[in-house]
């Protein structure tokens, strides 16, 4: 017998039972967000390794450490993609959607990648829904994405959910900010991890999120970037939680939350979930009113967020609810069974019928096992059963046992 092979490391294999469940948050997401005016978009799932080492920040441990990048025969270096925003704004640049009217709104959703050490809601290749609008800095639309994502994950019955809120500012901002970090984490430290030490020059941010114990001692008393943005970034984020408090969505303000992609700008969030341990985020994003430009295009604001489905579903008591089947048994003519099969599916039911050589009594037993609620059995005539009640009665025509067995 030949080895038995399995999936690689840190992927895995989306079965029906939960395959169920995802197709279900497809159409919650789809249905949610194209009401919102947010239109279906893909991107390719590799890209020029330019454009996430330019877009997403050389100094991130994305860049630095996760991505699945390689050269293709002709020598160029292609990365499968670790995020989506990146490619979505190489996109808007390349196709010249500034000229559509303002803002472009995307939703898309699809795998990715990152070279990271598997564990509970953490996996190499993972499934992200995604939702950008492009060409507005107006504070309603940051608003708007938190309050869809907010009702996505009420939606998928995502449990003991809480949203972690705080800004950024400009680059500007950041920047005479970024200084004052670097001299406060310079003041201390002897008392970094190594990896903080190292990046202190590249993203003195990051310090914010290290695990290290002493290093979290430091940040206790580091100063907060939410306590010096510029009046216009004060001004936007008090535009944005307004708009949140009007709508009723509770949220945390965390002036130390940061995410680990250098473009963010101004407002930042994150969903998080008590039931998933220490890999607890849901979902997150923020504004990245520069990222277009960065990829050569026009100066552009965006905003938007990418949740895990793999990390909902992990969260959530979602369930779908079940649809009446019918079971077509045949042991007489096989085209009158497929007949019948494929006209119930016609009028909208859900049909399966004998396709294993079993018994009569074998094929009422599979009836049984897939949960359906009628049998067609196809013999020298036609009979339709009751599943619940063990009825069963005959009819005089295909039109008529199709007839008994739907709506």
């Amino acid at each position: 017998m030949a080895e038995r092979l399995q999936a690689p490391r840190g992927t895995f294999d989306v079965l029906p039972e939960e395959g169920e469940l995802r197709l279900a948050l497809h159409a919650a997401a789809g249905d949610l967000l194209g009401r919102a005016g947010y239109g279906y978009f893909e991107s390719p799932v590799f890209e020029d390794t330019e454009v996430f080492a330019r877009g997403v920040g050389q100094s991130t441990d994305i860049v630095q450490k996760e991505m699945f990048t390689f050269e293709d025969k002709a020598g160029r270096s292609l990365t499968l993609r670790p995020e989506a925003t990146a490619g979505v704004c190489r996109a808007y640049a390349e196709h010249g959607m500034h000229k559509l009217p303002q803002p472009v709104k995307l939703w898309f959703w699809g795998p990715f990648f990152r070279h990271e050490a598997p564990q509970a809601g953490r996996f190499r290749q993972f499934t992200q829904v995604d939702a950008e609008a492009l060409g507005s800095d107006d504070p309603s639309l940051d608003a708007e994405l938190i309050l869809l994502l907010a009702e996505l994950l009420e939606r998928a019955r995502a449990r003991d959910v809480r949203l972690r809120l705080s800004s950024l500012g400009d680059a500007a901002a950041r920047e005479s900010y970024g200084v004052e970090l670097k001299a406060y984490l310079r003041e201390h430290e002897g008392e970094l991890s190594e990896e903080v030490r190292a990046r202190i020059d590249a993203n003195p941010l990051r310090a914010f999120d290290a695990d290290h114990p002493g290093t979290r001692r430091v940040m206790e008393g580091a100063p907060l970037l939410l306590d010096r943005l510029a009046p216009a970034d004060a001004e936007h984020f008090a535009g944005v939680r307004a708009l949140l408090d009007s709508a009723g969505l509770a949220y945390e303000l965390d002036p130390k939350l940061v995410r680990g992609l250098d473009y963010y700008t101004r407002t930042v969030f994150e969903f998080e979930s008590g039931r998933l341990g220490a890999q607890n985020a849901l979902g997150g994003g923020g504004r990245y009113d520069g990222l277009v430009e960065q990829l050569g295009g026009p100066p552009t604001p965006g905003v938007g967020w990418a949740a895990g489905i793999e990390r909902i579903l992990l969260a959530s008591d979602l369930a779908v609810a079940g649809r009446a089947k019918v079971f077509v048994s045949w042991t007489g003519e096989a085209a009158t069974a497929f007949a019948i099969a494929r006209a119930v599916r016609a009028r909208g039911g859900h049909a399966e019928m004998e396709q294993a050589g079993r018994s009569l009594k074998g094929q009422l037993k599979q009836a049984d096992r897939i949960g359906a609620t009628h049998v067609v059995l196809v013999g020298e005539g036609l009979e339709v059963k009751d599943m619940a009640s063990g009825e069963q009665r005959p009819v005089a025509s295909v039109d008529e046992a199709v007839e008994a067995v739907t709506p």
